[in-house]
């Protein structure tokens, strides 16, 4: 490995921060806990979906063998917004009259989290409606030396490139705050290892920035406009709800559920 791509990998610090799936790659590598935020719309309906009771399989996006996998897991499988029934549109697993055993593809963060899980020990699905309570139970849970690996999915752009976009370094943010808030990045480790590092404090600086105006920067930023612009506001209005979610989401055993 060259000495770059080290320098990349976040080493001296045990909350780290980076984009996308090579990002994940760069810095998950050892760690306790990966954390994933894929705000409009993954994570946040994992945690509606998670805060009903539900079970939440994260599947590569138009992946052939999907409804396979959800009938394997006796398990519904969501289709695309505006498709009907479940979808990833928030207010869709809201509004179901019930709620089990979810397959809910994405192409940012439930194929990021199924990447992962090949790799990490724990991970977990963090939007802004369960970044505290999520920062709570890293806290009551794991070490203070424990390695947590905060990824933010981002978006793509047409040629299928990473788009970073604020609402997840945002989220990102909110989760990094709440382990500041009770306690956890200020330590030093017996191994030498720092609390968070420079690009996870800044997007705590971010979330920091946003969060007195925190549903208008959700409406107005480049991925909330487009998703009012197609008739999801609602959507917009869910991610919004800081705080707002009581579960934690774990992947185990290739779901999301409850501790």
């Amino acid at each position: 490995m060259t000495m770059a791509a080290m320098a990349h990998r976040q080493l001296p610090f045990a909350v780290r921060f980076e984009w996308g799936l090579d990002g994940a790659r760069a810095i998950a590598s050892g760690a306790d806990l990966a954390v994933v935020v894929d705000v409009l719309s993954f994570t946040t309906c994992v945690s509606v979906a998670v805060d009903r009771g539900a079970t939440v399989f994260p599947y590569p996006w138009m992946d052939a063998g999907a409804e396979d996998f959800a009938a394997h897991h006796g398990a519904l499988l969501a289709g695309p917004r505006g498709g009907g029934g479940l979808s990833l549109s928030p207010s869709s697993l809201r509004d179901a009259p019930a709620l089990g055993r979810v397959v809910l593809p994405s192409p940012n963060g439930s194929a990021l989290a199924h990447e992962l899980a090949q790799e990490v020990p724990l991970i977990a699905a963090v939007s802004l409606r369960n970044a505290a309570a999520t920062a709570d139970w890293v806290v009551s849970e794991l070490p203070p030396g424990a390695v947590v690996a905060v990824i933010a999915a981002g978006e793509r752009w047409p040629g299928g490139s990473l788009r970073p976009v604020v609402e997840d370094q945002i989220g990102a943010g909110a989760f990094v705050a709440g382990l500041a808030a009770a306690g956890r990045g200020g330590f030093t480790a017996e191994d030498g290892r720092e609390g968070f590092s420079p690009e996870a404090e800044a997007a705590m600086a971010v979330f920091n920035a946003a969060e007195p105006r925190l549903h208008h920067a959700l409406q107005g930023c480049s991925s909330g406009r487009e998703l009012i612009g197609a008739g999801y506001a609602d959507d917009v209005e869910i991610a919004a709800e800081l705080d707002a979610g009581f579960a934690v989401a774990l992947l185990r055993d290739g779901a999301f559920g409850r501790p």
